[in-house]
């Protein structure tokens, strides 16, 4: 029965209803947009650019993103089996998604996302995920930037109602209705300074990150 239910999962039919479900449920949000022209601005400019965030708050925003299918983005996704799922969505939703991460695939898709970056200047990259810890930035988010010159710029969500999920991430989903917000801080530059190595960028990049995680549990 549960090799069934999993066989149903991920099907095309099944994850045609999901991708409309996600559309159907997150239209009922009320979303306000914060910043947005700043980057976008850069973009037309033809200035690379990856908007980061963390695990838990990606879902608020996946109806809005896409409305930049027109800039022809990247992700990368895990390999895992909840990976095709959410990476089946992410392309109907006109991204490009490189498929890896640190436990499996993640050289190649690494490559394959920064040559993405490379020809189209425009991705995003969730900081700890698959699998965490929650708020530890991983470290292909810098030698991403550092080989596409990209600047790096942060998102959040935040709604007035949410639930928050037990997990890995404390993931959150807005309530039906809700209030949702999503905030684009200032552009982060990434330069391979002389007295700053890998680790002090990454460590930069965290703290930044780390006032804009949410921490609730109910």
């Amino acid at each position: 029965m549960i090799k069934q239910l999993k066989f149903i999962i991920y099907t095309r039919p099944f994850i045609c209803f999901i991708y409309y479900f996600v559309r159907l449920y997150s239209a009922t949000f009320r979303l306000k947009v914060e910043n947005e022209k700043s980057w976008q601005a850069m973009l037309n400019g033809n200035q690379p650019v990856i908007l980061v965030t963390w695990h838990q708050q990606f879902f608020s925003a996946i109806r809005h993103f896409k409305k930049y299918a027109r800039y022809h983005p990247g992700l990368m996704i895990s390999r895992s089996r909840d990976g095709e799922l959410i990476s089946a969505v992410a392309r109907r939703s006109g991204w490009h998604t490189p498929r890896g991460s640190s436990s499996r695939g993640g050289k190649e898709a690494m490559a394959e996302m920064i040559a993405h970056l490379n020809t189209h200047g425009f991705g995003a990259h969730i900081l700890d995920g698959p699998t965490g810890p929650i708020g530890k930035v991983k470290p292909g988010i810098i030698k991403m930037a550092l080989q596409t010159n990209a600047v790096l710029v942060p998102f959040f969500t935040d709604a007035d109602r949410a639930w928050f999920f037990n997990s890995w991430d404390r993931f959150m989903l807005p309530k039906p209705f809700a209030r949702v917000r999503l905030r684009f801080s200032d552009p982060i530059h990434i330069c391979d300074k002389e007295n700053e190595n890998f680790e002090d960028l990454r460590d930069r990049l965290e703290k930044t990150m780390l006032p804009g995680l949410h921490r609730q549990t109910r």
